[in-house]
């Protein structure tokens, strides 16, 4: 499973999703549009709207949203912590 999150600095959404993640040991990778142009078109190509947060997971896209949608969204797709090792 492969997790890309589109976010700027200032963005407290952004924040409060990457804590979201983090929190549940779910590895992403940040892309940070404010300092990438190219990431910044590839996320309005893959979401068709300029707004962040925006998530991909594998081909499923979840753009501008909040914390409630985010796990929403994972639950949809059935994404789940990682196990912890013993």
């Amino acid at each position: 499973m492969s997790i890309k999150l589109y976010s700027k600095p200032l963005c407290g959404w952004c924040q409060e999703a990457k804590n979201y993640l983090r929190q549940r040991r779910l590895p992403f990778v940040e892309i940070n549009v404010a300092q990438n142009p190219s990431a910044y078109e590839e996320m309005k190509r893959l979401s068709g709207q300029p707004y962040v947060p925006t998530i991909v997971i594998n081909d499923r896209v979840l753009a501008d949203f909040d914390v409630e949608q985010l796990e929403t969204f994972l639950a949809s797709l059935n994404v789940n912590a990682p196990p912890t090792k013993p």
